[in-house]
């Protein structure tokens, strides 16, 4: 998949513009800071049970203070399907349990239930690797002391590059080296003022085991706005990574 002068173009505002859009929220209200520091311990897979079809599983494990306290853990799963070796779709839930933390936190631990939709792309540019993931989201949030769900809608788009340490390309028992960015935003009519959702923004050392296995530790810098459009999280992340794709065809 070559890359376009117009997708570069939108690859460079992607990791320049939620950065403008937060110093412009910053200008026009008064805004609250709350510096933390995490640690996100990750499990990915995507299992092939046929050419076409498959199943996602994820588990994520995120602590407050980097490994001390409780910060949130979130189990996904998904449906997949292989539209052709570079386009991949999934339909998926995932459950998410927040507990409170930092200088702003929640009143208590407060769930949340979500289904997606999912459309992932590979491509390269020279001997980047570059992943396309564009999802949508619905989700129940129950905040804590309410008797019911929170109904809201999310967009995400993330951009992936990997760059070989080794060679011209990623092969197995080979170190790398990839950076992400990936920006939140909401909308709907329960969305009030956090239309801007977060950003992330990571960087990483990896390692291919083989064609199903890989893992990576990296620092993700993290821009949360709270739903009060008040507060702003900016959370110092540390982050391991496992995935292992299974093939069970």
């Amino acid at each position: 998949m070559k890359l376009r002068f117009t997708t570069f173009l939108f690859i460079l505002f992607l990791f320049t513009g939620p950065s403008l859009l937060v110093n412009t929220a910053a200008a026009q209200n008064l805004r609250i800071k709350d510096y933390n520091n995490n640690g996100w311990y990750m499990y990915f897979g995507d299992h092939k049970l046929s050419d076409k079809w498959g199943v996602h599983t994820e588990l994520q494990v995120r602590r407050f203070n980097v490994l001390k306290d409780p910060q949130q853990l979130l189990i996904r799963t998904g449906i997949n399907y292989n539209m052709t070796p570079d386009a991949m779709f999934t339909l998926g839930y995932g459950f998410i349990e927040t507990h409170p933390y930092g200088d702003y936190p929640a009143a208590s631990t407060f769930p949340e239930q979500r289904i997606y939709q999912q459309l992932q792309l590979k491509g390269s540019l020279g001997r980047i690797g570059l992943t396309h993931r564009y999802r949508l989201e619905q989700r129940w949030v129950k905040p804590a002391g309410a008797d019911d769900y929170t109904y809201l809608n999310r967009a995400r788009y993330f951009l992936k590059a990997t760059l070989p340490l080794a060679g011209s390309s990623l092969e197995a028992k080979e170190p790398y080296l990839a950076a992400y960015d990936e920006v939140f935003v909401g909308f709907g009519e329960n969305v009030k003022q956090n239309v801007f959702d977060q950003n992330r923004l990571y960087f990483a050392l990896g390692f291919k085991f083989s064609d199903a296995a890989s893992a990576e530790v990296g620092y993700l810098n993290q821009i949360v706005q709270k739903a009060n459009g008040v507060v702003f999280e900016h959370n110092h992340t540390l982050q391991l990574g496992l995935t292992y794709n299974l093939d069970f065809r």
